[in-house]
């Protein structure tokens, strides 16, 4: 009998292990050229907390807007996945969100690395996009597409700069509060928003 108490002990310790194992953390990932994107992934943190992480690449791209699309567009004609710097531990999180510029009306060659190198099957998943004014292209469609065991959960996009144009952080000022106000309310319908004190 005593043998038998003791053995479900172990189990319920055991389960309770497992449970506090189970991962919970949100994951806020982002790569930012003109810091546009930047500001959502700080407004995003300071709506629901988590983790905050700037995506970064083994070797940088140029800071020449000419040699940038140039570099760009031999990468996704290629299929090139250029290596990242950054490297996370994904089992801490369930729910990651990633933001990105729309470059070439495509995702970004680094966004395409980080979901072909890190394992989000089983987790919820939510893009959020800044953009020069031509919209999304068809970047959440290849989102999708890289997260097929993932939970896509409905994305969030805004104009930001246009570095073509010489623009650059557009998101700051009035622009940087009415962004505050779609992003409250789109994480409140994702009912994602940390609980007010």
């Amino acid at each position: 009998m005593t043998l038998l108490f003791l053995f479900s002990c172990c189990l319920q310790h055991e389960g309770g292990k497992e449970l506090r194992q189970k991962p919970e953390g949100i994951l806020i990932v982002y790569l930012s050229r003109t810091n546009n994107t930047k500001v959502l992934a700080e407004i995003i943190h300071q709506k629901v907390g988590g983790d905050l992480v700037a995506l970064e690449l083994e070797n940088p791209y140029p800071d020449d807007y000419d040699a940038i699309v140039k570099q760009v567009a031999h990468e996704n004609e290629t299929r090139f996945l250029p290596p990242l710097k950054t490297k996370v531990d994904m089992t801490r999180y369930n729910t990651i969100f990633l933001g990105f510029p729309t470059w070439g009306m495509q995702l970004p060659p680094p966004m395409k690395s980080f979901l072909h190198e890190n394992k989000l099957s089983g987790k919820s998943v939510i893009p959020f996009n800044t953009h020069g004014g031509y919209g999304l292209g068809n970047s959440f469609e290849k989102f999708k597409e890289l997260c097929p065991y993932s939970n896509v959960l409905k994305g969030f996009s805004m104009k930001g700069g246009s570095e073509r144009d010489g623009v650059y952080l557009a998101i700051k000022g009035d622009r940087k509060n009415e962004a505050e106000r779609q992003v409250e309310k789109w994480l409140g319908e994702l009912k994602l928003l940390k609980n007010k004190p």
